[in-house]
């Protein structure tokens, strides 16, 4: 066997000459050995090159069948979907899923580890905050618990990442736009909390640049997760102020989106692609709501049930010992027309 990878514990004590048993013990506790017998275990391990299936390890040790499913916001419909979905697949698969919510606090999303650590789940299911979570709290959660990223990647943390290709849903829909009317100013908050409005932003401009266009980014004040507010007051300055410079509006997401989209309203403004309206208006994610605004919200959507099928089916597979390579995962997004542009 030599040259070939130790594919599990029964190659490493047989390779080694250390028993199974004593290597278990090792692994569960380093301390339970003589101090002897782990110079040996640990020069065996540097020799081979071999470390451990951790997770088929506490797997075999039998731990509940929880699963934790942790969002940085329930109560926004994005999350409350796909947390939705995933509730479902481990229900279906035979686990008892758990929600979670961090309300995009990063305080609270390390103390919801510790909780999900008490419960001794058999893998969790994390969105993280993003730019706003506590890395190394992270990183030391993923290495106890086997834990799959979806949303917001974190660096290269967890079993693997899955998650929505926002690079292809912003150039899509911007194409769009460019193609049917004025090219899009890209309507944002100032200092957002959904982590993947910055990639937005910056598909955006690279996708107006390479279409020929100047891009316009008009950024609103507001803080928190109240989109649809921020949106509305957002938008009554920015049409106030003439801070639009064509008549073709694409939304960081959906909720602001809704938000502008009231502001119109109020100001009398007509959205939508007849001739007797004065401006377009599109959104980001495939807000469930987005199909009953009015007028109904042209948008790119998140398809819900593949990153969940994928990303529950990768923890499955880590929990009953097939670990992968750390790999990222970004599923396209589905363009929907409708009145608003």
């Amino acid at each position: 066997m030599a040259g070939e990878k130790i594919r599990n514990m029964e190659e490493f004590a047989r390779m080694s000459g250390i028993s199974r048993p004593t290597l278990s013990k090792f692994f569960n506790d380093p301390t339970s050995v003589r101090a002897s017998t782990r110079s040996r275990i640990e020069a065996a391990l540097e020799q081979f090159d071999y470390r451990p299936n951790i997770y088929a390890m506490n797997q075999n040790r039998k731990l509940t069948k929880n699963i934790g499913i942790v969002v940085p916001l329930l109560s926004d419909p994005y999350f409350a979907e796909i947390a939705r979905n995933l509730e479902q697949r481990c229900i279906a698969a035979g686990y008892r899923p758990t929600l979670f919510s961090s309300h995009g606090d990063t305080a609270l999303e390390v103390e919801v580890l510790q909780t999900l650590r008490s419960l001794k789940p058999a893998g969790v299911l994390l969105a993280p905050l993003g730019r706003a979570s506590d890395t190394k709290a992270l990183e030391a959660f993923c290495a106890e618990v086997p834990t799959l990223i979806f949303d917001s990647s974190v660096e290269e943390i967890g079993l693997s990442f899955v998650g929505s290709d926002n690079v292809q849903f912003t150039t899509h829909i911007t194409d769009y736009l460019c193609r049917t009317g004025e090219p899009p100013c890209f309507f944002e908050m100032r200092t957002p909390a959904n982590p993947n409005a910055h990639r937005r932003r910056q598909a955006y401009i690279t996708a107006m640049e390479s279409f020929g266009h100047t891009p316009e980014v008009v950024s609103v004040d507001g803080e928190g997760w109240g989109f649809e507010e921020i949106g509305r007051l957002g938008g009554h300055e920015a049409l106030k102020n003439k801070w639009f410079s064509t008549n073709t509006i694409l939304c960081s997401n959906d909720r602001l989106a809704i938000g502008l989209l009231t502001a119109c309203y109020e100001q009398g403004v007509r959205v939508g692609r007849g001739q007797d309206c004065a401006i377009r208006v599109a959104g980001q994610d495939g807000h469930p709501h987005s199909r009953y605004t009015c007028p109904p919200l042209t948008t790119i959507s998140h398809n819900y049930d593949a990153v969940s099928q994928t990303a529950a089916n990768a923890l499955f597979l880590a929990i009953e010992g097939q670990l992968s390579p750390w790999k990222s995962t970004r599923l396209e997004g589905q363009l929907i027309l409708r009145d608003s542009a």
